[in-house]
């Protein structure tokens, strides 16, 4: 899987928020997310390339302390806000 080429994360008055660009000089904003720090994380660590869930994974287990368990879980939630809202391929 991987996110969107036309995904870009911009920060809004001290948010994080994820939008889908339209015609290249225009956002789309029917689809904006605001991302918590471990979205963050995992959007920056796993745009650009394909991935798995397991790389999303280690991505989250290498910076927290956090069982894998509990990693896979938030992974499986980011996967699909970012897929119910047509964010990834």
């Amino acid at each position: 899987m991987k996110i969107k080429d036309k995904v870009k994360v911009r920060d809004v008055a001290g948010e994080h928020i994820i939008m889908r660009v339209g015609d290249g000089k225009t956002a789309d904003m029917t689809t904006v997310i605001a991302l918590n720090e471990s979205s963050l994380l995992l959007y920056n660590s796993l745009r650009g390339r394909d991935f798995s869930v397991d790389d999303a994974v280690a991505v989250l287990t290498e910076e927290y302390s956090v069982d894998e368990a509990t990693a896979r879980r938030d992974v499986e939630a980011w996967l699909s806000q970012m897929t119910d809202n047509g964010l990834m391929e």
